[in-house]
């Protein structure tokens, strides 16, 4: 009995451990998130105009806002825009570092130089619940 126990707590043991291996890190970078990603910024690519024209604004002013804020944001959009349709017509490939990844450098690492995976959003709804409280009736 004590045998047939221990040899029980060892397969589960073994199989928990097997289906931890299974989902590496990378796994949701895959051609249909790739191509997500394509899509919005191609749809969504404009909005780096007036986010960074609002981030030049709030950090150095007017004037630098309406002087190369406006001429960074453009290069930013045109740049996410083509990267859009680098992603849409190279989806099925792996490209990057044999990956699904974003070719360009990520906010995470370089802060404000960077850009995040997919378009900045507008408006003033967030996704965190910190300023709203939502009530089901």
């Amino acid at each position: 009995m004590k045998f047939l126990l221990s040899l029980t707590l060892l397969v589960s043991l073994t199989v928990g451990a097997f289906a931890d291996i299974q989902c590496p890190p990378m796994a949701q970078q895959g051609p249909v998130r790739k191509l997500g990603r394509g899509i919005s910024n191609i749809a969504f690519g404009i909005t780096e105009l007036p986010v960074t024209f609002q981030r030049i604004n709030d950090t150095e002013g007017n004037s630098a806002a309406w002087g190369y804020g406006v001429q960074l944001g453009l290069s930013r959009a045109f740049y996410r825009i083509g990267k859009g349709f680098y992603d849409v017509f190279s989806f099925c490939l792996p490209t990057y570092k044999e990956s699904y990844r974003q070719p360009y450098p990520s906010d995470l690492v370089w802060g404000v130089n960077g850009y995040s995976e997919f378009p900045p959003e507008l408006g003033f709804d967030t996704r965190f619940d910190y300023s709203r409280m939502y009530y089901g009736y």
